[in-house]
C-alpha cells in the first residue's frame, strides 16, 4: 500500500474530518448489494445496480427524490431481460445508457454485454434500443457520454493494451464513428474499465488494476490538455482503499464524486459512496 505524501499529511492535519467518503442513501439505495450509481442531471432520479450479493442476477434499479428523501426502489422498466448493469444518464438527460447481455437480433445466441439506451419520454423511460456502430462481437460496456455525444466505454475487443481497455466513439453528423482505443498513456496491461467522461471532456475518471495502487482496484483521473490525454493520476487515499473502488461518476453541478466499493470474496458486499469534491486535498475538477 502506498504511503501518504508530505502534502497529503499536511492537508489532513489542517483539515480534520475531511476525507471520509460516506455511503450514499444507506438503507434505502445502498444496501450492501448496490453498485454503479448515476443521477439524472436534475438530481431527482437515481439509477443503480442491485447485485444480490453473488451477481447471479443483475437488475438496474431506480428511485426518485423528493423533499422527504428517496422513494422505495423499483426495478427499472427497461431492465426486463437478462443481466443489466452500468446505468449512465447523458448530460442532456434525454437518454439513459446501460449494458445488457440480452440477445441481439442478429446474434440471438450471444450473451456478452452490449451498450443499449432508453430514451426519456413524457411518461418515463422508453423501450431500449441497441446503440448503433459501437458494439462489437466482444463485450462492450460501461458507456458514458460527453455533451457533444462522444461515447467513452470499456471493451475487451482484440487489439487492446490489456484484458480491458477504454475506447471512444466520436459522434459526428448524427452518427458514431468507429471506436478508437485511447492508447497506452491511458490504458495499461493491468486493465482499465468504468470510464466517466466529464461532459466537456476535460477529464476522464476510471478504474484500473495497474501496479502501484492502494488495493484491489483504484480510481484514476486523466486530464486532457490540447487534445491529448495525460498520464493518469491516482485519486488517492480519500477515495481508494485496500478494497476495490469502481463505477465513478460526478454530479451535474460538479460538486460530488460518486463511486462504488466492493468487499470480496463472495458473497460480495458492495455499496454506493459519495465524497464532496471540495474535500479532496487538491482539485481534480478545476483544471
Amino acid at each position: 500500500m502506498r504511503r501518504l505524501g508530505l502534502l497529503s499529511l499536511l492537508f489532513f492535519a489542517l483539515h480534520p474530518g475531511f476525507g471520509q467518503a460516506r455511503r450514499f442513501a444507506p438503507d434505502t439505495l445502498s444496501t450492501n448489494d448496490s453498485f454503479g450509481l448515476t443521477l439524472t442531471p436534475d438530481g431527482r432520479e437515481a439509477f443503480w445496480v442491485k447485485s444480490f450479493g453473488r451477481r447471479d442476477s443483475l437488475w438496474v434499479m431506480t428511485a426518485t427524490r423528493s423533499g422527504t428523501g428517496w422513494s422505495k426502489p423499483q426495478r427499472a422498466s427497461f431492465s426486463d431481460l437478462g443481466k443489466n448493469i452500468d446505468p449512465a444518464a447523458t448530460p442532456d438527460g434525454k437518454r439513459l445508457l446501460f449494458n445488457s447481455d440480452r440477445p441481439r437480433p442478429e446474434r440471438p445466441g450471444a450473451r456478452d454485454f452490449d451498450i443499449w439506451a432508453s430514451p426519456k419520454t413524457a411518461s418515463g423511460w422508453g423501450a431500449p434500443f441497441l446503440l448503433p456502430d459501437v458494439n462489437s462481437d466482444s463485450a462492450d460496456f460501461y458507456a458514458t457520454a460527453a455533451r457533444n455525444g462522444n461515447l467513452y466505454f470499456t471493451s475487451n475487443r482484440a487489439g487492446g493494451q490489456g484484458s480491458l481497455d477504454l475506447y471512444v466513439a466520436r459522434h459526428r453528423a448524427g452518427r458514431y464513428h468507429p471506436p478508437q482505443n485511447l492508447g497506452p498513456v491511458v490504458n495499461s496491461t493491468g486493465g482499465e474499465s468504468n470510464p466517466f467522461i466529464d461532459p466537456d471532456e476535460r477529464f476522464l475518471i476510471f478504474f484500473s488494476a495497474r501496479p502501484g495502487g492502494y488495493g484491489d482496484s483504484d480510481l484514476y483521473v486523466s486530464f486532457r490538455k490540447k487534445g491529448t490525454w495525460q498520464a493518469p493520476q491516482n485519486l488517492g487515499p480519500l477515495v481508494n482503499t485496500a478494497l476495490g473502488e469502481f463505477c465513478p461518476s460526478v454530479s451535474a453541478d460538479g460538486k460530488t464524486l460518486y463511486f462504488s466499493r466492493i468487499q470480496k470474496p463472495m458473497p460480495f458486499i458492495e455499496n454506493l459512496y459519495q465524497l464532496p469534491v471540495k474535500e479532496l486535498p487538491f482539485s481534480f475538477f478545476g483544471k
